[in-house]
């Protein structure tokens, strides 16, 4: 169903059962998923696709081109997957081709009310982002990650699958996976134990997390010899050997 008030460009794909509410506008070369509702007043960009069984609330703007004073009009794109809410005034910005050209979210995220990701972020699955949530450019975000309301993550920062950060927080390095972040500047406050119990992680593998987190960081340890310390003592816990990859490949350094 489109409303008559809506606005549909040139060569534009609609799925089945899709609802496109009063005075949306979605531009040309936009592919939008069977089952997708925009409720109301949803600006969609070009070259901008959109999965299944989403729901995209008022005056949200997807696909637009990003704030970078390097983007000069470029063709590049922004792909959303499936079965996501995204409230009132959210913004999804395309990538840039001094990047990899594309945006990515993934599927089931709750992105709540005026949240931003900016170009070029990869955005997993499972995600809450609560009210005011802000991911700078080039930003990572792994799978079951929370973060707080009005958090900003600086450019090129990683955060970690199931890392859980605090509300009003600033992230300028990566955000350890499993692990409670929270501040301004950011410092890490061990496993979080409760998220992990609700999301029925075995007992074995949180103790093993935690005891990793304190090798990491209790232990007087380099960086080197505490990666190996996890890896020799948790070679069976595939959470812990991704604790200690995530941190090895880190660039920009971790949030501790």
């Amino acid at each position: 169903m489109i409303h008559p008030t809506a606005i549909v460009g040139k060569n534009v794909e609609i799925g089945e059962n899709v609802e496109i509410g009063p005075f949306c506008v979605i531009n040309d070369n936009v592919k939008i998923g069977d089952g997708t509702k925009l409720i109301s007043h949803v600006q969609i960009d070009s070259n901008t696709e959109i999965g299944k069984n989403n729901v995209i609330y008022p005056f949200c703007v997807l696909g637009y081109p990003p704030q970078d004073l390097k983007y000069h009009g470029e063709e590049t794109k922004t792909v959303i997957g499936d079965e996501n809410v995204i409230r009132e005034y959210t913004t999804v910005h395309r990538g840039t081709v001094t990047g990899r050209s594309e945006t990515i979210v993934g599927s089931k995220n709750f992105i709540m009310a005026y949240s931003h990701i900016a170009h070029d972020c990869i955005v997993g699955d499972n995600n809450i982002f609560v009210n005011g949530a802000t991911l700078g450019g080039h930003v990572t975000v792994g799978n079951g990650v929370y973060i707080g309301a009005y958090s900003g993550v600086h450019q090129f920062c990683r955060i970690g699958d199931h890392a859980f950060i605090g509300g009003y927080s600033v992230i300028t390095q990566d955000a350890l996976p499993f692990v409670k972040t929270v501040g301004n500047r950011a410092k890490t406050y061990d496993i979080n134990v409760i998220g992990l119990e609700r999301k029925g992680f075995p007992r074995e593998t949180i103790d093993a997390l935690k005891k990793s987190y304190r090798i990491l960081v209790r232990r007087g340890l380099k960086l080197k010899e505490a990666l190996e310390e996890i890896r020799r003592e948790f070679p069976h816990i595939p959470e812990a050997l991704y604790f200690a990859d995530f941190i090895e490949q880190s660039q920009r350094g971790i949030c501790r």
